[in-house]
C-alpha cells in the first residue's frame, strides 16, 4: 500500500510539473516579438517611411524642389531682370552726416550762400502747401576747387552752372522744406538734408540772422571753417569771384529745373488764383460784396444795446477787409502758397461748397455760417 501511495504521488507531481511547464510555454509563445506591439516606425522596417513618404515634399521629393525659375522671385534667380543700380548721396541715404568717400584737396574753399527763398516759379515741388521757388547759382572760382553749402526755408530748385576751370568737390543742400539740385554732373557728390526729409545733417538755411550753424556744419564735414557767405537776390547768385562780361558758363543737362516740376498740377499761389479766375471758379469781390457780409452779420445777429450814432443810427457790423478778394462761384480747391503776401479774402456764397484745399493765411467768409476762418479774420 505505501509503495502504491509513493506512486500516486510521484504521478500527480510529475503532472502538476508537466502544467507548470505548459503555462511557462505558453507565456513564452505570447512575448510580443520585436515587430510587434512597438511604433511601426521603429520596429517594422516596411513601415518606416521611405524617402517619399511622410516627409514634406520639397525635402524628399526632388521633383517638388522648386527649379530656379519657381517659387523664388524673379529678380533674384533671373540675371536677365537684374540691371545696374546708380545712386547718389541724398534723402538721407547716410546715417551720418557725412560724404563717404569724399577725397578733398589740402587747399580749397568752403562757400556757403542761400536765401529765405527764390523767385517763385508758379508750380508745387512739394506736398508742403507752398509755392516752389528757383535759385540760379554760377560759381566762378577758377584758381580754387570749391565745396558749396546751399540752404532756404522754402521749397527751392538749385539751379547751378560755373564757369570753365572751375571744380565743384562737393554740394551739401538743405533748408526747412524740400530742396532739389538741377545743373550738377552725376559724379558731384551730393548730401540733402532737410528738416523735412529728416535728414542726417538737420536743416540750415543761410540768411543773415541764421548763420550760426554754418561753420559747426563746415566743420565736422569738410575739416574747415566757412570762407565766405553769399546771399542770393531775386532768386540769383554769384559765388566765388564776380563774372567778367564774356565768361562762359556751362552747365550739366543730366537733371533739368523742369523734371521737378508736375505742370499737371493745379497752379500755386498768385497764379493759381488767376487761373480760377479765367476758368470761372472765383470773381473778383467788390465793395457790395464786403456791404453784404456786414448786412447778412447784422440781421442775424442779436440787437446790440447801443446808442445811434446821429446820421448813421446804429453801427453796423464792421465790412471785411478786402485784400486780393474773390468770390467763389463753383466748386474750387485752394491753390497752394497762399501765404503772407500770397494770401488773399474769399467770400463763399450761400448754397455753395467749402472749398478743398489749404487757404493758407487768407480770410475766409463763409455766408453759410456766417463765420470767418484765417489769419486775416477780424483786420477791417
Amino acid at each position: 500500500m505505501k509503495f502504491f501511495a509513493k506512486l500516486g504521488i510521484g504521478i500527480c507531481l510529475s503532472i502538476f510539473l508537466l502544467y507548470i511547464a505548459s503555462l511557462q510555454l505558453m507565456k513564452l509563445e505570447n512575448v510580443p516579438s520585436k515587430s510587434e506591439n512597438v511604433p511601426p516606425a521603429v520596429m517594422k522596417p516596411e513601415n518606416v517611411p521611405s524617402k517619399s513618404e511622410n516627409v514634406p515634399p520639397a525635402v524628399m521629393k526632388p521633383e517638388n524642389v522648386p527649379s530656379k525659375s519657381e517659387n523664388v522671385p524673379p529678380a533674384v534667380m533671373k540675371p536677365e531682370n537684374i540691371r545696374p543700380y546708380e545712386t547718389r548721396v541724398t534723402m538721407g541715404q547716410s546715417s551720418t552726416c557725412s560724404f563717404p568717400g569724399l577725397q578733398l584737396p589740402s587747399d580749397f574753399s568752403v562757400f556757403a550762400a542761400g536765401a529765405y527763398s527764390g523767385r517763385k516759379i508758379a508750380f508745387q515741388i512739394d506736398q508742403s502747401g507752398h509755392e516752389g521757388t528757383q535759385i540760379d547759382v554760377a560759381v566762378n572760382s577758377p584758381k580754387k576747387p570749391v565745396v558749396l553749402m546751399l540752404g532756404a526755408y522754402e521749397p527751392t530748385i538749385w539751379n547751378i552752372g560755373w564757369s570753365e576751370g572751375t571744380n565743384i568737390l562737393a554740394v551739401l543742400v538743405s533748408g526747412y522744406h524740400r530742396q532739389v539740385v538741377s545743373g550738377l554732373g552725376k559724379q558731384t557728390p551730393l548730401l540733402i538734408s532737410t528738416y523735412d526729409n529728416r535728414g542726417p545733417c538737420n536743416y540750415f538755411y543761410v540768411t543773415n540772422d541764421k548763420l550760426d550753424s554754418l561753420n559747426p556744419k563746415a566743420r565736422n564735414l569738410f575739416g574747415r571753417p566757412v570762407d565766405m557767405v553769399y546771399p542770393a537776390a531775386n532768386g540769383y547768385i554769384v559765388i566765388g569771384e564776380p563774372i567778367a562780361p564774356g565768361t562762359k558758363l556751362v552747365t550739366s543737362s543730366d537733371i533739368s529745373p523742369d523734371a521737378y516740376i508736375d505742370k499737371s498740377a493745379p497752379l500755386a499761389g498768385q497764379a493759381g488764383l488767376e487761373d480760377a479766375l479765367k476758368k470761372g471758379l472765383l470773381r473778383k469781390a467788390t465793395a457790395a460784396d464786403a456791404e453784404a457780409w456786414s448786412n447778412a452779420v447784422d440781421i442775424n445777429s442779436p440787437k446790440r444795446d447801443v446808442p445811434p450814432v446821429a446820421g448813421e443810427g446804429i453801427p453796423k457790423p464792421p465790412r471785411p477787409r478786402m485784400y486780393n478778394a474773390y468770390v467763389v462761384m463753383k466748386p474750387f480747391t485752394y491753390p497752394s502758397g497762399l501765404h503772407g503776401a500770397q494770401s488773399a479774402t474769399f467770400f463763399i456764397p450761400k448754397g455753395l461748397p467749402k472749398p478743398m484745399g489749404n487757404p493758407g493765411h487768407s480770410a475766409v467768409y463763409d455766408f453759410n455760417t456766417l463765420s470767418c476762418k484765417g489769419a486775416l479774420c477780424g483786420r477791417h
